[in-house]
């Protein structure tokens, strides 16, 4: 096995057009993440998929026990892959990923999955704070518009601007077709 592991996150049915949440992109980042797990497959890197559920039962999303948590069948996980559950944007907190990438003795990770704006920079920012060599798959990511002070925000700048802090200070940022070359 390598030193390297592959974040998969949060890629749910629930971001899918039959799920509640909706996001832009997400067949075409789910495609490429696809392609990013079979390369890490096949290099013997570890694939670790993040799994997201709602504490708040208030929310009316990502709710235990229904079809929108499942991670989605484009990206499914093998058997003999770890799935861990959290219950907030960064994957590190209160599920045991650090400790997992720490037994396998990982230097490096790969971040792909949803949202842009939550969950991949939440989690990124902590990759590298704790001293991985982080690495984010744009296009292997997807968010949705989001609102600001009563200005419309749409997914792509979203994502843009998401992309833009992360390359600035916490990894490279990277397409899918680099990461396979």
């Amino acid at each position: 096995m390598s030193n390297r592991a592959i974040i998969v996150v949060d890629i749910q049915n629930e971001y899918f057009s039959t799920g509640k949440l909706p996001l832009e992109g997400i067949e075409t980042a789910a495609k490429n993440a696809a392609k990013v797990i079979e390369q890490a497959r096949s290099a013997k890197d570890l694939v670790v998929y993040v799994r997201h559920e709602s504490a708040d039962s208030d929310i009316p999303f990502f709710t235990p026990g229904t079809q929108g948590v499942a991670i989605h069948p484009i990206v499914a996980p093998l058997d003999s892959e770890t799935v861990l559950l959290k219950h907030f944007p960064n994957s590190f907190l209160e599920t045991g990923l650090k400790e997992l990438l720490d037994r396998h003795d990982i230097e490096e990770v790969v971040v792909i999955g949803a949202m842009s704006h939550m969950c991949i920079d939440a989690t990124s920012r902590a990759a590298s704070d704790f001293g991985y060599k982080t690495t984010i798959v744009h296009d292997a990511c997807a968010t949705q518009d989001l609102e600001f002070d009563g200005m419309a925000v749409p997914a792509s700048q979203v994502h843009a601007a998401m992309m833009a802090a992360l390359a600035f200070a916490y990894g490279t940022v990277i397409t899918t077709e680099q990461y396979i070359a």
